[in-house]
């Protein structure tokens, strides 16, 4: 006997019960089960998704939103107005085995491959780290800082460094933003070097530049893409000259905590995490995460013009030592700034005129 019923979604589809059932043959059984196929609509997909993720996931809802959204290719607004629409065979395929991935720790930003930062997109793979909001205070600053450097030296084209770039999220926001800003004429945009001790860490940032900067500029007449190069090297190791100023986001957390963080299986490169790292890549004694940022302060000073200034991203629970380190470099006039949540995030120091 084969029943009938209609769902909430006033489509009808077939439910076949058959009390003898165990008495038909295995070639009846599969073409039957195989005449039949069903697929989960959006709505369906998005309340069972977030019920398997409760368990492994902060932000269950979050995650099976943006999954959908780069599956679908929709808006917010898509996605709601069509919950109702059905999946398609292949859309469903990729969107379980997404979900299981994230069950299994890994960020849906190393899933889709992209992640938004300071409203412009980035590629992501797990040779680099994942943007954070938090960085976005230590980019929003270099901006305001850049363009007050700018307007007090109107004859001098700024230089920038961006050490420990990964995916050039910090050099190519704040350059973005200083075009975007119309403020700054497009010759007189400073010049960026983005450093990292990883290869395939810069390929990412070239990638992420070419998306960003390629054929911008003013009537097309200047790709911005030639206002940024890339370096690969130890810290400074390959960098034998000054900058007007040095953005970084190193390594920063302590080796024992980078090891909890690594557990959860969010994949993430180690590279990019554990600050206590000797320069040699031995792991340091010492359980601070500071030992990268040891090496690095006096680098930065010496690799600071006279009168330039660094920002520098660190952990709440080793600003200040990362501050008194600044200090004992040579740098001034420090300053924290705290993030979203309050926490001491980004260190300021200038380099005094004449030294």
């Amino acid at each position: 006997m084969v029943e009938f019923v209609e769902t909430t979604t006033l489509k009808v589809i077939a439910v076949a019960i058959f009390t003898d059932f165990d008495r038909l043959n295995d070639h009846t059984k599969y073409t039957f089960k195989s005449s039949i196929s069903f697929f989960m609509t959006i709505q369906q997909f998005k309340t069972e998704s977030i019920k398997n993720l409760t368990q492994t996931s902060p932000s269950p809802a979050l995650d099976v939103e943006v999954l959908l959204l780069h599956a679908l290719g929709f808006t917010k607004t898509e996605l709601l107005m069509k919950r109702d629409m059905e999946l398609s065979e292949e859309k469903e395929e990729w969107l379980n085995e997404a979900v299981e991935r994230r069950a299994a720790g890994l960020p849906v930003a190393y899933i889709t491959g992209h992640k938004e930062f300071y409203g412009y997109d980035f590629l992501v793979t797990p040779a680099v780290l994942i943007p954070k909001p938090d960085t976005e205070i230590l980019v929003s600053r270099a901006v305001e800082l850049i363009l007050e450097k700018i307007e007090a030296n109107p004859d001098r084209l700024l230089t920038v460094c961006d050490m420990c770039t990964g995916s050039g999220c910090i050099a190519l926001s704040v350059l973005k933003s200083l075009y975007e800003s119309e403020r700054v004429p497009q010759e007189r945009l400073p010049k960026f070097t983005l450093v990292d001790i990883s290869g395939p860490a810069l390929e990412i940032a070239r990638k992420n530049a070419e998306a960003l900067l390629l054929g911008a500029g003013a009537d097309g007449k200047e790709n911005l893409l030639e206002r940024v190069r890339f370096v690969q090297s130890n810290l400074f190791e390959q960098l034998p000259y000054q900058f007007d100023l040095v953005l970084t986001n190193p390594p920063y957390v302590p080796s024992s905590l980078t090891d909890e963080l690594l557990k959860d299986g969010r994949s993430e490169p180690r590279l990019a995490l554990d600050g206590d790292i000797t320069i040699t890549g031995d792991r340091a004694e010492s359980d601070d995460g500071l030992e990268i940022i040891r090496n690095l302060m006096p680098q930065i000073y010496d690799h600071t013009v006279s009168g330039g200034f660094f920002l520098m991203e660190t952990g709440e629970y080793n600003m200040r030592g990362a501050e008194n380190l600044s200090y004992r470099a040579g740098f001034r006039n420090t300053q924290v700034f705290t993030d979203l949540e309050g926490q001491e995030r980004v260190l300021y120091g200038e380099k005094k005129a004449g030294m």
